[in-house]
């Protein structure tokens, strides 16, 4: 049996979470003993009488720089356990759902979340940091991306999502974008409800699901649908931008 999935966080803004990690089903899941997420204040770790985190950059610059002495102090006060100790790093490797399931079949993880203009590299790779990125940009600091990342990892976890089943069908975990969806009214605003999916023909639905996410992957994902062309399942959209 598998023990409960940890989340630690190592923040100067431990009031930030829980967050939206703390609501909806994640926060459910929670008070249930699923997962559990724990904040470790980096602060308490500073240096002198105003607990100092961060000094100026060596060779001069811009901003500021967290120290390694007091980094280290806070990540040394966390049993790891096998977990990966992550700093939220937009230099890192991007994030995606191969991580998150990677992340959701092991212990948990401990994230540090940068700020100012960064992390003494010395640290970095003195403790084996693993750097993952949520994106292309910059933010004010690791928090947000932290939340993203546990929010996308925790919901794989078993028991957690209320139809377990429905994961399997999101985008990503076939290498392809997911497919349009339609509730009622069957008509709204001139705009109907696709046919196929009222005919009850569950063969059908299915390819035209199928068909629908290859089509829109192929149109807003080129680089995914590129390397979903190269997978042993791969099969052309049928009639072409069915989701249209």
């Amino acid at each position: 049996m598998r023990g409960m999935f940890r989340a630690t966080l190592i923040t100067l803004v431990p009031e930030a979470f829980p967050g939206p990690l703390g609501v909806s089903i994640l926060g459910r899941a929670e008070e249930k003993g699923l997962w559990a997420l724990e904040t470790i204040d980096l602060r308490g770790f500073g240096v002198g009488k105003h607990r100092n985190v961060d000094d100026t950059p060596a060779g001069g610059g811009a901003g500021m720089v967290i120290r390694p002495d007091v980094a280290a102090a806070a990540i040394d006060s966390v049993a790891l356990e096998g977990r990966p100790l992550v700093y939220l790093s937009p230099r890192g490797k991007p994030f995606d759902q191969q991580k998150a399931r990677d992340w959701a079949a092991g212990p948990g993880v401990v994230f540090f979340c940068g700020r100012f203009e960064g992390l003494d590299e010395r640290v970095i790779e003195a403790r084996g940091m693993e750097e993952v990125s949520l994106g292309d940009f910059v933010l004010a600091g690791g928090e947000v991306a932290a939340m993203a990342f546990i929010e996308a990892t925790v919901r794989l976890l078993p028991g957690v999502a209320g139809n377990e089943a429905s994961l399997t069908e999101e985008s990503f975990e076939q290498g392809l974008l997911e497919h349009p969806h339609y509730t009622m009214p069957r008509a709204w605003e001139g705009r109907p409800t696709p046919e196929v999916l009222l005919s009850g023909d569950h063969k059908r639905i299915e390819e035209w699901r199928r068909n629908s996410a290859k089509a829109l992957t192929k149109q807003r994902r080129p680089d995914l649908y590129a390397a979903y062309s190269k997978t042993p399942e791969f099969q052309p959209p049928e009639n072409g931008d069915e989701h249209d």
